[in-house]
């Protein structure tokens, strides 16, 4: 059996200085070498990197021929802050974004005019109409807020009844996970692209931690592998490239083609992750 064409995108993260910059333009190089659909760049809580990601935005349409699609989150954050980023992006010929409904900063208690993503993806379509195609999160082990998996599943499909036209996934390391969501997505009549996120473990303990913060278990299996490591970091990542590469060839003969890559500004493990899925393919 021969698979469908994959299609790769990459996430950044905008850099705090003109060295950070440079080396994340380093790294987009390496990785526009893949033909990607698309860079993604993020957007600090409550808007707190507006500026730096609109940089990072336009440095990189400045360097690829790559479209780029900003991150924008809506907590905290007023219509009319929302109307003049969104006509930034529209002057500068950005045609993608990802609508998230984000986390307020700590200190901060005005959720602003929006409670959630679906709120912003309305408020995307009532103002700029078919101009951006959308995309929103999804989460395959389920939002840490939600009180029940039907109840993400709801909130999931009012986002896309909203206008939204594909989703990213939250990463995961559980494969049935991801399929079973999508098929439990698909049953309730929703059809977008649902995109596999992928995180290649790069720091093990920055991982863990991410992971507490959004509430999301890590596998035991994947813990204990990594443990027995110790603080051999060159055999963690190694580890990290057989692991990632056997769950993305998973995914892809269970029929998954669209892949979205968690870089943490960083090029090594995801080109070896894709090389692996990539070669893989030409082989069949």
């Amino acid at each position: 059996m021969i698979s469908s064409p994959i299609n790769l995108s990459f996430e950044f993260f905008p850099p705090q200085d003109v060295e950070g910059l440079e080396k994340l333009l380093s790294v987009a190089k390496k990785l526009s070498a893949l033909n990607p659909e698309f860079f993604s760049v993020t957007y600090g809580a409550g808007g707190s990197t507006r500026d730096n990601t609109k940089q990072t935005v336009q440095a990189l349409r400045d360097h690829f021929d790559v479209p780029v699609a900003p991150h924008l989150s809506c907590i905290g954050s007023t219509r009319e802050t929302i109307t003049r980023i969104l006509d930034e992006y529209i002057e500068m010929g950005i045609k993608k974004i990802v609508a998230l409904r984000g986390d307020l900063p700590s200190g901060m208690r005005n959720p602003g005019d929006f409670s959630y993503a679906s709120d912003l993806v309305t408020f995307i379509r009532e103002h700029s109409g078919d101009h951006f195609e959308i995309k929103v999160a999804a989460y395959p082990e389920f939002h840490p807020e939600s009180k029940s998996s039907s109840e993400d599943l709801s909130h999931f499909k009012g986002k896309i009844e909203a206008g939204a036209q594909a989703a990213i996934t939250q990463f995961f390391f559980n494969t049935e996970a991801y399929l079973h969501f999508v098929e439990d997505c698909r049953a309730m009549g929703v059809a977008v692209p649902i995109i596999a996120g992928i995180m290649p473990i790069s720091n093990w303990e920055r991982l863990m931690k991410f992971s507490r913060t959004c509430g999301m278990d890590l596998p035991i299996w994947l813990k204990s592998r990594m443990d027995a490591l110790g603080t051999d970091e060159m055999a963690r990542r190694n580890l990290s490239i057989k692991l990632l590469s056997h769950l993305c060839r998973r995914l892809q003969q269970a029929g998954v083609t669209d892949f979205h890559f968690y870089t943490l500004n960083q090029s090594k493990l995801s080109l070896a992750i894709c090389e692996s899925l990539l070669r893989v393919q030409r082989d069949e």
